[in-house]
């Protein structure tokens, strides 16, 4: 008796497990509940619209569009390409959403951007989105899926295989930063620091001084030639 109440208590712990891990993807689909607008979330994809959203540096682009409730950056057929950002500009903030991505494609979403007359991820630290394992190119560690490119790499490659959704969470809390990805933290940092510092002027961004120096800035979507898709994308500031 005593060895079967184990097993069953077993059985339990590791269904409730199996449950927690997959509770963060939601029923339905670009809205909020009830307990998430009382948490202070803003949907920013209410899954119909742009609305919120403008191309960087207001440029013409038709790289983007919205099929069945997805925010899509087109992978063909697009002739001028450019990052969909927000309206708004986040300090401190948590951010969620949902992406899958195509064989071979390559994404983004940069953080506390600036606008001005260079890309968008040379200002803004980004998370990166790729598929792991069938880009063209080799790649390093630190431009896997939920890595902050070209800095810091992931801790575990969690990321599910190409044409399943992941959910992303990004926690940009003054100095500290977290990647989170389909439930594991897979990136800490702390911006500022003089190991940040000596990491950023080692790397690709020793050139670009505003790097990681903005402390609000814009959100905004990478199009790195296409082939990705957002859903449920909600901020809360902190």
């Amino acid at each position: 008796m005593y060895t079967k109440t184990k097993l069953s208590i077993a059985i339990i712990l590791l269904c409730s497990l199996a449950i927690t891990s997959f509770s963060f993807f939601q029923e339905k689909d670009n809205v909020l509940t009830e307990s998430e607008k009382k948490a202070g979330w803003k949907l920013l994809f209410d899954g119909k619209t742009t609305n919120g959203w403008r191309m960087y540096r207001n440029v013409e682009a038709d790289g983007w569009e919205i099929v069945n409730g997805e925010l899509i950056s087109k992978k063909d057929g697009a002739t001028k390409r450019a990052d969909l950002i927000t309206a708004d500009q986040y300090d401190n903030f948590e951010l969620v959403f949902d992406w899958k991505i195509d064989k071979g494609a390559n994404g983004g979403v940069i953080y506390r951007a600036l606008e001005n007359d260079r890309p968008s991820h040379e200002s803004g630290p980004e998370y990166q989105l790729i598929d792991d394992d069938g880009y063209p190119d080799k790649l390093e560690d630190w431009q896997k899926s939920g890595a902050d490119y070209a800095m810091h790499p992931p801790s575990k490659l969690t990321a599910k295989p190409v044409g399943e959704y992941n959910r992303t969470r990004i926690v940009a809390n003054k100095g500290h930063v977290e990647h989170w990805l389909n439930g594991v933290k897979v990136v800490d940092f702390e911006l500022w620091t003089p190991e940040w510092q000596q990491l950023k002027e080692k790397g690709k961004w020793k050139d670009a001084k505003d790097y990681g120096m903005v402390k609000k800035g814009y959100i905004a979507l990478q199009d790195h030639g296409g082939g990705v898709r957002f859903k449920n994308i909600k901020l809360r500031q902190l």
